[in-house]
């Protein structure tokens, strides 16, 4: 279909329902006390320069705050109707920028990127942790802090977690060349690499297509668009890289002396991110729980898509923490969002923050052995007033809804029990249905609007739905269910539920984003592992296309000392390394990053003969490519 042009997808004012539905997500939280506003800027230093501006070598733009002014400002009352109030209060103080003084000998830089980046002081040289998602973003952090503190070398990484916000600017602040001569150690949690290239790897363009929802990347900063995704402001547009650790913690209680300074890791694996450890300075009484203990009730399963967080891991972790350090640590300072002080609240941070998971998971299982289903128990379940009414537990990224719902799935799978949701119709034949049943599309939207006047917009974002998958070109029931979308949008707390329901009535409005090649801005591919990359090669083949085909292909990886042999049989790509079967007619002799650059399609067939990388009868290669899929993070989600 076509698009529409801006003016004619103009954001609408909040309603009198979605004002009523502010007061009511508010009631019992305290807007009064001032004390994370008085921690976010305790040991403020210097701003972002050039108001949070930064730059590649090559022009482009990763990151910028001036377009978030509206969102400066210490006053949560003054919240504008198409924002949640509590909300509006998390995303203005993230906002909060700059060069931080955490305690004696650690810095944090942060607002730079989704993520903090911490700096430790050693004896003779600085330890960086968690070097945000992009180069740029993470080198501009780092001379933020040689503007203000002594130039000394960088001696030690720590990747805190598997996830991309905490490593993928890695660059920024060291290179390849720099660890391969020994002058920068990396260390990482036990199982780091495999979740850090595995996670985002089988499901990569769906989970893009989806983390475009979630962080809201095509909503225009306003207060009727993107304020922000409640763990940070949003992620950064610069370069991305992995550069493995040398260095893995692999115990309980194992200690590193880092140039003077004692790190104990407590691992914390499958909690917030597969791979994960905490650790503890006792020099500094100085403890992290790097993404498992911040100032919001996180995701246990999140919204872009990832294996569901078994919650209960994530409560015992942070018990053995607090049980370990929390007697002794004076300051809890976490990989995003600002820290706390003083012993007996770092103490009650961790055993509230643990309260919440338990709960979460004690509660849903215990409604779910009542007989309850898993939507609802999202709808009955509510957390006592001791842990709903604290700021930090918040729904601002994960949500109450959403996480008892992960808990379910965790435990008892996506079927309820009930035969008739066993085998339901797809979206556009179930769609077409409910529209002929409910007595066609103009009866449906004769009703929608009633129910829309009355603020019933998730009903009617549901009814009209269907109208939409049955009729995509249907303008009346596209724009009414953009409606409902964006007051609810308008009421969500949590960041990611409010970014999903605007950009959905975006593009219902809009139609959806048409994504330019980003080639090269993300150089994790060449550090996936070759059983996983050939494992992708399998989804990106088109099976049922390959059915009654056959190849065989022996790839002899010269910088890596490796045979590996593929395979295509019954539809299905094998991939083994060595093998005691006759070698295949066709075989490559050749380096990853050209086997690799030969199945994306940008070395052809044609130049890999010429350069004498393949030997043998080409045909059934070129004739295997065809039946190779590349995807594209850009299709429908709103409609079919």
């Amino acid at each position: 279909m076509k698009t529409m042009n801006d003016t004619q997808g103009q954001s609408k004012a909040a309603t009198e329902a979605t004002r009523k539905a502010h007061a009511e997500c508010v009631r019992g939280l305290d807007f009064k006390d001032m004390r994370d506003w008085e921690d976010a800027k305790r040991g403020f230093i210097a701003p972002l320069p050039d108001k949070g501006r930064i730059t590649g070598s090559n022009g482009c733009e990763a990151w910028n705050l001036e377009p978030y002014d509206f969102l400066v400002g210490d006053k949560a009352e003054s919240a504008p109707d198409t924002v949640n109030p509590s909300l509006w209060r998390q995303s203005r103080l993230v906002m909060l920028d700059g060069l931080f003084k955490v305690t004696e000998r650690i810095y944090q830089v942060r607002n730079a990127d989704l993520s903090n980046m911490t700096i430790i002081e050693g004896d003779t040289g600085l330890i960086v942790v968690d070097p945000l998602v992009s180069a740029e973003n993470a080198a501009a952090a780092l001379e933020l802090y040689y503007a203000h503190r002594p130039r000394k070398p960088l001696k030690y990484v720590l990747y805190s977690h598997s996830h991309i916000d905490h490593y993928g600017g890695v660059e920024g602040v060291t290179s390849q060349e720099e660890v391969r001569a020994g002058r920068v150690s990396i260390l990482a949690p036990q199982g780091f690499m495999e979740a850090a290239v595995a996670e985002n790897v089988m499901a990569a363009t769906a989970m893009t297509r989806r983390a475009m929802y979630m962080y809201g990347t095509t909503l225009p900063p306003s207060p009727t668009g993107h304020v922000g995704a409640g763990l940070g402001l949003k992620n950064s547009d610069g370069n991305k890289g992995l550069i493995p650790p040398t260095d893995i913690i692999a115990r309980n209680g194992e200690s590193r002396l880092l140039d003077g300074l004692t790190f104990v890791f407590l691992l914390a694996p499958d909690t917030e991110a597969p791979a994960e450890m905490h650790w503890y300075i006792p020099e500094l009484k100085a403890l992290t729980a790097a993404e498992n203990c911040v100032h919001t009730l996180h995701n246990l399963y999140t919204l872009r898509g990832a294996k569901t967080r078994d919650p209960l891991k994530w409560a015992r972790a942070l018990d053995e923490t607090c049980e370990r350090f929390g007697h002794e640590a004076e300051v809890l300072y976490g990989m995003h969002h600002w820290p706390v002080w003083g012993g007996e609240r770092v103490r009650e941070l961790l055993q509230r923050t643990s309260d919440l998971y338990r709960y979460i998971h004690d509660q849903t299982l215990h409604l779910a052995n009542k007989g309850l289903t898993m939507n609802e128990i999202a709808e009955e379940l509510r957390l006592p007033p001791e842990l709903a009414n604290v700021f930090a537990l918040r729904g601002y990224y994960g949500s109450l809804n959403h996480n008892i719902k992960a808990v379910y799935n965790l435990y008892l799978g996506w079927f309820d029990g009930n035969p008739a949701h066993l085998h339901v119709l797809t979206p556009t034949s179930a769609a077409k249905k409910y529209v002929e049943y409910m007595g066609g599309a103009e009866a449906i939207l004769k009703r929608a609007r009633a129910d829309f006047a009355k603020g019933e917009y998730r009903w009617v974002a549901q009814a009209l739905d269907h109208v939409v998958f049955a009729d995509p070109a249907n303008r009346e029931a596209r724009e009414l269910e953009a409606d409902a979308l964006e007051q609810l949008g308008y009421q969500a707390e949590s960041g990611p539920w409010r970014n999903f329901y605007l950009t959905g009535a975006r593009e219902l409005r809009l139609g959806g984003p048409h994504l330019p090649d980003k080639a090269g801005k993300d150089s994790q591919a060449k550090s996936l592992p070759l059983d996983l990359y050939f494992a992708n090669l399998g989804i990106r083949l088109d099976g049922q296309r390959a059915h009654g085909k056959h190849f065989a292909m022996q790839i002899e990886l010269l910088d890596r000392q490796q045979t590996w042999r593929l395979v295509l049989r019954n539809g299905v790509l094998h991939a083994a390394q060595g093998g005691r079967e006759p070698a295949p007619a066709l075989s490559m002799k050749a380096s990853k990053v050209e086997v690799m650059a030969l199945f994306a399609g940008q070395l052809s067939v044609q130049e890999a003969v010429k350069r004498g990388l393949l030997q043998g009868d080409e045909t059934p290669l070129s004739q295997f490519l065809e039946l190779l899929e590349t995807f594209r993070p850009d299709f429908a989600v709103v409609e079919p």
